[in-house]
């Protein structure tokens, strides 16, 4: 990938002149009477311009995509599925903003065969364009950077490194030398020969300048929250994560590989698997938003009319690589007296009235439907938790964080098994069982499941 001012000038440039090509090509003759063959654009009357109207019309069109697209004008690596999806966004938003402007000033508007023609050309175009223009020189090599919170670690793990290593990062409190100093000492005196390119914070800035292809992760100690944080910006730039074999407690690896060096399985999903699972997700939010909208009103005046407390409760959970996200609930507890340690719905007596029917009937989740469409959560996946109980299971199992590495899920196989927090052992013995088998088919094999549970559930619960 270029940097800096070549990144720039080559995404602006392809933006501008793609989509005035798009308007020029849509524009032709020919090509509008054939559109107007189609069922429901044979409303729309060919009519292209010619001379200073259509100058007038490209000129509009170019500087509203060129203003769409300014938030991917900053060169960072991203996953090529996440180029695609920002891209065509911000098409959508290039759009609407072309037909609002003629919607309210006719002057500047754009024919509406025009604009429809257009869209799904530049749909296409546009994130191919920007995910050529990411694509790392086949010529430079794979770069490799080392990344770790310990000299003698760092120095060991870069001796099992093969190919361009371009250098290391690590805190500032774990060297004496300068940024920039070959040499520098580790703890037993012995010289590490490599280059400190910085501290952790600058680990983005550095994936993007040195075009980093691969991090391999060298902390003393795998559990820590940097670690985590290495790995989330590894996720993000779309850049491969390796660690030692020595600690790999904390993440999870593919399978059957040789060497010190193991690849991390940041994201274990395929790609077709990937898009369908999101599409999955979208299409089941969206649905049970608008099936159970009836239920969401009434549940939430029963809730008023129990004791007039708050409709939804909100709690901190933990999401992948350890970030946080706020996760909302039909509020089935009062708010006093709230604990992280895990204990049994019969040995609560925070419960409501209104609330215990809800918890048998699940119907309390029903709000998470809105984190699944935001992309916070999945409609299958190890259960968050509450980041104030996530200390406390993590001190009971071995590995807890290896959940981090997917999405938190509505369902999941420890959910369909009724397996709790209470039982931490169970529990992330199957999130891990999930995380290394998950398929779009496992995932519809579990909804299935859960969708049952909660009817046979319902069922019994108004007997």
């Amino acid at each position: 990938m270029d940097s800096g001012w070549r990144y720039r000038v080559a995404s602006v440039t392809g933006v501008v002149v793609l989509t005035a090509l798009a308007v020029t090509l849509v524009n032709n003759a020919t090509v509008q009477s054939v559109a107007t063959m189609v069922p429901l654009l044979d409303r729309l009357s060919p009519d292209p311009p010619v001379g200073p109207e259509f100058a007038f019309e490209l000129l509009i069109a170019a500087g509203v995509f060129a203003g769409a697209f300014l938030p991917l004008y900053k060169p960072r690596p991203r996953r090529i599925l996440d180029t695609i999806s920002l891209v065509q966004k911000r098409v959508f938003v290039a759009v609407f903003a072309l037909a609002t402007i003629g919607y309210f000033d006719y002057s500047y508007q754009l024919p509406r065969l025009t604009v429809l023609l257009m869209t799904p050309l530049l749909l296409i175009v546009l994130p191919a364009w920007f995910v050529w223009i990411r694509q790392r020189p086949s010529s430079k090599g794979e770069r490799t950077l080392v990344v770790g919170d310990n000299l003698g670690t760092i120095d060991a793990v870069a001796r099992e490194v093969d190919g361009l290593l371009l250098g290391y990062l690590c805190p500032t409190s774990a060297v004496a030398a300068p940024i920039g100093v070959s040499g520098l000492a580790t703890d037993g005196g012995e010289s590490i020969g490599m280059e400190r390119l910085g501290g952790l914070s600058r680990i983005e800035d550095v994936l993007v300048e040195y075009d980093v292809g691969t991090v391999v992760l060298a902390f003393g100690h795998a559990d820590r929250a940097e670690f985590f944080g290495a790995l989330d910006a590894c996720y993000e730039h779309g850049v491969n994560a390796k660690v030692h074999r020595d600690h790999t407690d904390s993440v999870l690896v593919a399978e059957g590989q040789v060497g010190p060096l193991v690849d991390v399985e940041i994201e274990p999903w395929d790609v077709q698997d990937y898009l369908l699972k999101r599409a999955f997700d979208i299409v089941f939010a969206v649905g049970g938003l608008v099936v159970l909208s009836p239920v969401i009103v009434g549940i939430a005046l029963a809730i008023k009319l129990d004791d007039g407390g708050s409709v939804l409760y909100q709690q901190e959970r933990t999401a992948v690589f350890g970030e946080t996200f706020d996760v909302y609930k039909f509020r089935s507890m009062t708010p006093e007296g709230e604990s992280a340690t895990p204990i049994d719905d019969g040995d609560n007596d925070r419960i409501t009235g209104i609330g215990q029917v809800l918890r048998q009937t699940h119907l309390d989740e029903i709000p998470q439907l809105w984190s699944i469409l935001k992309g916070d959560m999945s409609v299958v996946g190890p259960r968050a938790v509450w980041t104030d109980e996530e200390a406390l299971l993590e001190a009971e199992t071995q590995s807890w964080r290896q959940r981090w590495f997917v999405k938190p899920g509505l369902t999941g196989l420890a959910q369909v098994n009724n397996v709790k927090s209470t039982n931490p052992t169970q529990k992330h013995q199957l999130d891990l069982k999930y995380i290394r088998e998950q398929s779009f088919w496992f995932d519809t094999q579990l909804v299935v499941r859960q969708v049952w549970k909660v009817g046979v559930d319902v069922y019994l619960t108004l007997q």
